[in-house]
């Protein structure tokens, strides 16, 4: 009777894991069609419902080869510099991140390379306010589409099965392009389009490098900091961004 136990336990966990799996999404489909309202965008929706309170959504979509080339660089030095080298996950730094101390080339079979896993998840309870994520482009872009800005374990585990889904279905330059176009810049605007119009009165295609640095700043903290909204804040970060694309304010 034990032994029966023994073995159907890891069979129907083994099983359940893979069903969990399976019904993440699956994002083929976005490599030739552009997505609907994200999981983010019906999020602000559903705040503002509840609080009574109205609730412009903006947003235009706008093809990557259309969009500042300021812009596309100042996101991809202030969000991800790695993002044509990784494969959805920048592993690198996420160890550095979680005080990761195991070898580069992890294995489960290795059983200081698990200790060192669990030492770090053990550093992710224990400080996970001030844990910044270093989540890539790629995991942002499955976050605003899917799942939203909850943050656990788990969540952050199916981030990381879409990420690696997207890098699989999706060449970079798609993955950029959706990222720029779903990414939130401030109350009710997603999309560098929007962005650029509401704060500087023109197209996302003509942004200077000041104002492409300053969309890029706005990111991390898009309600609370942005141009209009705590500008100081958005402007420490802007000239962090400019110095490391190499030019000045404008």
């Amino acid at each position: 009777m034990w032994k029966r136990w023994a073995l159907l336990v890891p069979l129907a966990l083994a099983g359940a894991a893979w069903f969990y799996l399976i019904i993440l999404p699956w994002p083929v489909l976005l490599r030739w069609r552009e997505p609907g309202r994200t999981s983010l965008m019906e999020l602000r929706l559903d705040q503002a419902r509840e609080r009574d309170e109205p609730f412009e959504l903006r947003r235009e979509w706008v093809p990557l080869d259309r969009l500042s080339p300021n812009l596309r660089r100042a996101v991809i030095l202030a969000e991800d510099g790695n993002f044509f080298e990784h494969r959805g996950i920048d592993w690198e730094a996420l160890g550095e991140e979680l005080n990761y101390r195991g070898d580069e080339d992890f294995s489960f079979l290795d059983p200081s390379d698990v200790a060192a896993l669990a030492r770090a998840l053990d550093y992710y309870r224990s400080n996970r306010e001030k844990i910044r994520g270093r989540s890539t482009i790629t995991q942002q872009v499955a976050k605003n589409l899917y799942f939203g800005p909850e943050r656990s374990l788990l969540r952050k585990l199916d981030e990381f099965v879409v990420a690696k889904r997207l890098e699989w279905f999706l060449p970079k330059d798609r993955i950029l392009e959706i990222y720029l176009n779903v990414a939130e810049f401030g109350p009710g605007i997603f999309g560098a389009e929007a962005a650029a119009r509401h704060y500087f009165g023109r197209s996302a295609t003509s942004l200077s490098r000041g104002q492409a640095a300053a969309l890029a700043a706005t990111l991390p903290h898009p309600l609370t900091s942005n141009p209009r909204t705590r500008p100081a804040e958005m402007r420490w970060r802007q000239q962090r961004i400019l110095g490391r694309m190499g030019g000045g304010g404008r």
